[in-house]
């Protein structure tokens, strides 16, 4: 079949990756896609978010399956615009309906969810402009440090952890009433801070039963030693060692299940990724959030490690038989390394020209923020690539990725070179 895939990131290309090598998959267009998707399927210079532009060319090319890469058509509706549409109904979008997308569009929605649905979540309560002061008191009740989070879209960055109590009031004034992240910030949900290790736990639901996928670990922050601003994700590891049969017993019994018979109480239409940000709490695994797609650079290390194929295990999605498919896992550890444009997630420049990419042996290149110029490969964002590798442990993997790393070279380039760290 003809498939289109939506997005333009790492996520995008491990996934192009993945199922250019299906049966099922007789050609691939990516839209807008990058340098690396341009190498192995079609671009399309086409935003995710114009739906009247995709269904033209879904039509045209007789696309068969339209699978989402990013958040932001799923929160704009794009499983509703092809439901709704005579001629689109036929065509299965893989990604949740835009009540399902809230559970990402919406921090205060997720909240509401978790706390309807009885599964474990930190206290919270949310504000607007209008309250911002009743924000100011109701931290003066939680101990430090103070988690403020926008209530909308902010690309991963609308999350302030704060240790100190007045500038947690200074800052959540200018969240509010200064719109710090525009519209994202109009609502703020304020939340207990919880300690612990994160992890994320990725689920494939066709609305009645799910697969849970391979665990997986990523480091947010720009410095070493998790220190500095928060990024996209600055490299992943799966799958992650700490977590035994015990813990994920309870994540499925905990977590899992409620939030997947939550989608069917709520009349919620949901086939897709369900991505569950956790924390655990002294062997005891509390949700921090949810995303409705897979996580970036998180797919880079969980995409790899499915055996099964990846657009058969999108079909059973589809026809709601996930039931039946045989989830196949690849044993070994995979790793990945974010190279990032200097002076990312502030200020940077794009356009510098990529080289050694031929020289990379025993890793997968994933681009990112990347675009052919000419001949050449440039960097087009503020995450470049990221070089994923198997190895028997993660320590294995992620020497694979740095060797390899070391082979590659643009101006002001920069990685982590600590990632795993605190899994030693």
């Amino acid at each position: 079949m003809t498939i289109l895939l939506l997005g333009s990131g790492g996520r995008e290309h491990a996934f192009a990756w993945k199922m250019i090598q299906s049966p099922l998959c007789e050609k691939l267009f990516v839209a807008p896609g990058n340098a690396g998707t341009a190498a192995i399927a079609t671009n399309v210079a086409m935003s995710p978010t114009d739906f009247d532009a995709i269904k033209a060319f879904v039509i045209q090319e007789n696309v068969k399956m339209v699978v989402v890469g990013p958040e932001d058509p799923l929160v704009k509706g794009i499983y509703d615009y092809f439901k709704n549409d005579e001629s689109l109904q036929h065509i299965p979008v893989i990604g949740p309906s835009k009540l399902g997308a809230q559970l990402e569009g919406s921090k205060e929605f997720a909240k509401e969810f978790l706390m309807k649905h009885n599964i474990p979540t930190a206290a919270y309560d949310s504000f607007t402009a209008e309250t911002v002061e009743k924000g100011c008191d109701f931290l003066e009740t939680l101990q430090p440090p103070y988690v403020l989070k926008a209530d909308g879209l902010a690309a991963g960055k609308g999350v302030l952890i704060i240790q100190d109590l007045e500038e947690a009031k200074t800052e959540l004034r200018n969240m509010l009433v200064h719109e710090k992240f525009g519209a994202a910030s109009s609502k703020v949900v304020i939340e207990e801070f919880l300690d612990g290790i994160e992890l994320s736990c990725f689920v494939l639901t066709d609305g009645k039963s799910y697969k849970i996928l391979p665990t997986a670990k990523d480091y947010k922050r720009i410095g070493e030693g998790d220190t500095g601003l928060n990024t996209g994700g600055m490299g992943a590891v799966s799958p992650v060692p700490y977590v035994d049969a015990v813990l994920m017993e309870k994540i499925e019994t905990r977590i899992v299940k409620p939030t997947i018979e939550g989608f069917q109480k709520d009349g919620i239409e949901y086939k897709g990724f369900v991505f569950i940000g956790l924390i655990n709490v002294k062997n005891e695994p509390i949700v921090i959030e949810y995303n409705v797609r897979m996580g970036d650079p998180e797919t880079e290390v969980v995409v790899p490690r499915l055996k099964s194929d990846l657009v058969a295990l999108f079909q059973s999605v589809a026809d709601q038989k996930l039931d039946t498919f045989e989830l196949d896992v690849d044993p070994r550890s995979a790793t990945t390394i974010m190279v990032v444009s200097g002076g990312y997630p502030e200020d940077f420049e794009k356009g510098k020209v990529i080289t050694g990419l031929e020289n990379i042996t025993d890793s997968i290149v994933f681009h990112a923020g990347t675009k052919l110029d000419g001949d050449n490969v440039v960097s087009n964002g503020g995450r470049v690539l990221t070089v994923t590798s198997y190895g028997d442990d993660f320590q294995q993997a992620i020497k694979k990725s740095y060797q390899n790393i070391d082979k590659l070279n643009f101006d002001k380039m920069y990685f982590r070179k600590d990632i795993g760290f605190d899994l030693l």
